[in-house]
């Protein structure tokens, strides 16, 4: 079969909307329809969202669905599902688990979250001590997992755990989906600086998983968390957005409409992060190109660098332009939101959660790492505990 070119795109996408309106179709029954007729993610296969079509033609589809003004599925509250459960499964999943969770998850019925980082293995991810014990067709875990983004409104989450403590740690994990609605999972909330809990703790105890919700084979975990985590960057620090999209968009409007505000210093201050930013925005356009040809790699984790940084800089450049105004925080109301919305709060808000982005999806330091091993081939940082059993290391 021969996979479609734009033209034809245009022509399933146009069937889908005559048989499908948006004006009278229900959102979620629209969504379904759009995944059944492969114009989900046109790169997938066919039968689960796409064509297997390049890469590079969504934005035909999407250009055409906006055109008409059809429902999408909310990318931003589905995330995690989209940018790091979906590619794993398609990975390394089976048939029946592939049927069973892509639709859902991108049509938005069903949300994800992310199992992985732990109170003593957040840096050292490999280092992870929630233990997953075989019992008979099932696995029994125990354990703690933190900064769980969405498990308060997850039904399922992406695992990792030790189901083997006498290999090395990188060689004694293997990874499962979990339901988070299942017993002995139990989520609390992790109030942040911004007064917000968008983040949870989750507790897990004797919770039972099917065999048949593992991702890979048993004790090759690592190597699957390897696809979620490159996909986790990419999609931090490399999405698509517009020029002045992002954190850059609030300071050079409020630069533009109160010139009152000035000075030399913020101008030359802001020039340089403008530049910065729009550089970023391009890199992260060629980085998706990149991605046409194949699975993302180590450069996802320098666009997050970038991200980090860049956010964290401007918005303390923010801060300072408003002055006294700045200092202000308009909301410390507590609340448990599905999403993080950067430009639709205040200055302040900000600042305080741009703190996160250098720790959330890998910190800072380890993607330092990351680019200087992988990326720019320097030597590797003596390691002395890669062939210890994960039993006998010191915690």
């Amino acid at each position: 079969m021969t996979a479609p070119d734009a033209g034809e795109l245009r022509r399933l996408t146009r069937e889908l909307l005559a048989a499908h309106p948006p004006a009278t179709t229900g959102r979620t029954d629209f969504l379904k329809a759009r995944f059944d007729a492969g114009l989900a993610w046109v790169h997938y296969p066919v039968g689960l969202g796409g064509l297997d079509a390049p890469r590079s033609l969504q934005p035909v589809v999407d250009a055409e669905l906006a055109a008409a003004n059809a429902p999408d599925n909310d990318p931003r509250r589905i995330g995690i599902g989209l940018g790091m459960a979906a590619p794993t499964i398609l990975g390394f999943g089976t048939d029946e688990q592939k049927q069973r969770f892509l639709k859902p998850l991108w049509a938005g019925e069903e949300v994800w979250c992310q199992l992985f980082s732990e109170p003593g293995a957040g840096s050292d991810l490999a280092a992870l001590g929630t233990r997953a014990v075989r019992d008979g067709e099932s696995w029994v875990v125990d354990g703690q997992k933190v900064w769980t983004s969405s498990a308060h409104v997850a039904r399922w989450a992406i695992l990792i755990a030790r189901t083997d403590p006498d290999m090395p740690k990188h060689r004694g994990i293997s990874y499962f989906i979990c339901d988070m609605t299942d017993p002995g999972v139990e989520v609390r909330p992790l109030r942040q600086i911004t007064g917000e809990a968008e983040f949870n703790e989750v507790f897990l105890t004797g919770v039972r998983i099917p065999d048949s919700r593992r991702l890979g084979p048993v004790g090759e975990g690592w190597k699957v968390a390897q696809t979620t985590l490159m996909n986790e960057r990419v999609s931090i620090g490399g999405s698509r957005i517009p020029r002045e999209g992002g954190m850059i968009g609030p300071v050079a409007r409020t630069w533009r409409e109160r010139p009152g505000l000035r000075t030399h210093d913020l101008h030359q201050r802001l020039l340089t992060l403008w530049v910065e930013a729009e550089v970023a925005r391009l890199t992260g356009e060629r980085l998706r190109q990149q991605l046409v040809a194949g699975q993302p790699g180590p450069e996802g984790s320098g666009m997050k660098l970038a991200f980090a940084r860049l956010n964290q800089e401007i918005s303390g450049l923010e801060v300072e332009l408003l002055g006294d105004e700045g200092l202000l925080y308009g909301d410390w109301t507590m609340r448990r939101p599905e999403l993080v919305d950067f430009t639709g709060r205040d200055a302040g808000y900000r600042y305080l959660r741009s703190k996160g982005n250098s720790i959330e999806g890998g910190t800072s330091e380890v993607l330092l790492n990351i680019v200087a091993e992988r990326v720019l081939g320097l030597p590797a940082e003596p390691r002395n505990d890669k062939d210890v059993a994960w039993k006998d290391l010191s915690r």
